[in-house]
């Protein structure tokens, strides 16, 4: 039975992905609800006949008053057949029903939901481009993925649970008094209406505080897990008590906003047990007037002070229920701040794969300064030709790595162009371009998962001799043997740790090679391969980077000029523009910046590290 309400929605159905999802609240709900709508009116029409049952026990229970007034032997006797069939349905249809409507909420919404939203998000969020990432705490957007969907997930079970049942319940109520005498629906409707102004008070000012309260969440998140990620950094410059006050200013302001926000609960708090006082006087005390002047029964009396007990049990959970329901409708508003935001960078609608036939390369008036002023690039006109090995070189801030991320298309250029075998990269499959281009970074970050994991991540489809044969080519096979991980695991299957923590510098750099290796793409960029390695591991992987970048097109950013000193041609940037561009004897002859960068660095000073 669980599994088969489980069932009713498949949270990883197909769905047309949009750049843009809707920005507005609602919008967003209803886009994310779309395969749930047939469950969502039935939990509807399961809830209106559960709050009506309920009235309607309510009124039996006041009719069996009546009856009991009545000779014993004969209530039994003209009666007795409609109380066993009531005490069957009792027993055994009602439980019937409030199961079904249970798991309807409990077992097809609310997980599903939740996931599909959790689901979808992340996918939206990953397609993202890198400079989106770049512009916020990894921690608050993983901290929005996962708040939201159970904050959505909430608004929809209130929906259901409470508000419609609550809304089925006083209508209920409504008639059964008016039925009972008309005059008891008065002080009802007098309630309803200083009920609905308290509601209304309250849903206006918990929706902004519990958004605000939720972006302080967040950003309490996002400086605890920013500590976390570079818990290196923090223990080297012993900033530990930096950190802490740190991250108090976030907690402190988390605690402030939650407290105005519980301030507003506690206001609502009061006011309902006065109007409930109210109605719990008002109704009963005419009831029984009404009583008293014999023109209502004990059964009426009955019915009427049962109901308005009950209205007063509910009325904190409806409004408690009212408020959530706001509140976490906050929490999604600021979640969307994330998951709603569009795509910056897309692929065309008419775009292709990239098809690749020499790897040649060419960049026409290309120009890129992050929507700023000055730095990155500045008119930059380059050919390099299939196979050529090209290395770049420059002061920090010259451009280099704003050159290689253009490239990938990380970001799209501002102005110009940049073509790969006459095929404009901007018309192009982001995915294609990026499969044709393999790239060791500078910062050897490994994902937290088996050193198998990270190697196939070159290639998933390759074998684990393929696998092993690459990472023997990058001297990485015998020191990946010698791993273990705190859980036992050895060899291929240890865990790296977070961005590859439990490897040293130089076993990450060896890791990255050997899934560059094994993605064998034509085009290859190099930021400073071999920088973390030592002397003698560099030495004897030197004629692996060789072997790598033969018969590929390669540009190569060296911070250390030796690497790249047999390259066919170095590049010179300065200030975003090539200023030098020639061999390395032709360069050192010149007697220019790269003359200068060797004659520094030969005499042990460097002053070309680092780009942004």
């Amino acid at each position: 039975m669980f599994r088969y309400f489980e069932r009713l929605v498949d949270p990883y159905v197909a769905y047309s992905e949009t750049n843009e999802p809707p920005q507005k609240l609602w919008p967003f709900m209803r886009d994310y609800a779309q395969p749930f709508r047939r469950v969502f009116i039935l939990a509807a029409i399961m809830s209106v006949i559960v709050a009506g049952i309920e009235v309607g026990l309510i009124y039996y229970m006041g009719r069996v008053v009546d009856l009991l007034s009545g000779d014993p032997a004969l209530v039994w006797e003209t009666y007795g057949t409609e109380l066993i069939l009531v005490a069957l349905f009792i027993l055994f249809v009602r439980p019937v029903l409030q199961a079904a409507d249970a798991m309807l909420l409990n077992n097809t919404i609310l997980p599903n939901f939740g996931t599909l939203i959790r689901w979808r998000a992340h996918r939206h969020v990953l397609r993202q481009s890198v400079g989106w990432f770049e512009n916020d705490f990894a921690g608050r957007i993983a901290n929005r993925i996962m708040q939201t969907p159970p904050a959505a997930g909430e608004v929809v079970f209130q929906v259901f649970d409470a508000i419609s049942f609550s809304l089925a319940y006083m209508l209920g109520a409504a008639i059964l008094l008016s039925t009972a005498d008309p005059r008891l629906l008065l002080p009802l409707l007098v309630w309803f209406a200083l009920y609905g102004l308290l509601v209304h008070w309250t849903v206006r000012r918990v929706s902004p505080a519990s958004q605000a309260s939720s972006n302080a969440r967040s950003m309490v998140t996002g400086r605890v897990v920013d500590a976390y990620t570079n818990i290196h950094s923090v223990k080297m410059f012993a900033h530990h008590d930096q950190e802490v006050d740190y991250a108090r200013e976030a907690i402190e302001h988390a605690r402030d906003t939650f407290q105005k926000e519980m301030r507003i609960y506690t206001i609502m708090d009061a006011t309902l047990v006065a109007l409930n006082g109210i109605l719990i006087v008002s109704v009963v005390g005419w009831a029984i007037a009404l009583w008293v002047q014999g023109e209502a029964s004990v059964g009426v009396v009955a019915a009427a002070t049962a109901l308005t007990l009950r209205l007063n049990a509910m009325t904190g959970w409806i409004m408690w229920a009212l408020t959530t329901f706001f509140r976490e409708l906050g929490v999604v508003a600021e979640g969307m701040e994330t998951i709603a935001q569009p795509l910056e960078l897309v692929d065309e609608a008419e775009a292709r794969p990239l098809h690749l036939t020499s790897g040649e390369i060419v960049l026409k008036d290309l120009s890129h300064h992050y929507g700023r002023d000055t730095g990155g690039l500045d008119g930059v006109n380059l050919t390099i030709r299939r196979g050529e090995k090209i290395g770049l070189v420059g002061r920090s801030g010259a451009g280099k790595s704003t050159l290689v991320k253009l490239l990938l298309r990380f970001y799209d250029v501002e102005r110009g162009a940049i073509l790969i075998d006459g095929q404009d990269i901007s018309k192009v499959t982001q995915d294609s371009l990026r499969r044709a281009i393999g790239m060791v970074q500078q910062d050897s970050s490994l994902m937290h998962r088996s050193v198998r994991d990270n190697l196939l991540y070159g290639r998933d489809d390759a074998t684990e001799e393929e696998m092993i044969a690459a990472a023997r080519q990058a001297q990485a096979h015998d020191f990946i043997l010698d791993l273990q991980d705190p859980e036992g695991r050895k060899g291929y299957d240890a865990q790296v740790g977070e961005r590859g923590v439990k490897l040293s510098g130089g076993q990450r750099q060896r890791v990255t090679l050997a899934r560059v290796i094994l993605k064998n793409a034509p085009i290859l960029l190099l930021d400073e391969a071999t920088s973390a390695l030592d002397s003698e591991v560099e030495a004897a992987i030197q004629d692996t980077l060789y072997g790598m970048m033969e018969g590929k097109t390669v540009i190569a950013i060296a911070h250390r000029l030796s690497t790249i000193a047999q390259m066919d041609r170095i590049l010179v940037l300065d200030q975003g523009r090539i200023v030098e561009d020639g061999t390395h004897d032709a360069l050192l002859a010149a007697g220019g910046l790269y003359a200068d960068f060797w004659t520094r660095q030969s005499g042990g000073f460097l002053t070309i590290e680092g780009d942004a």
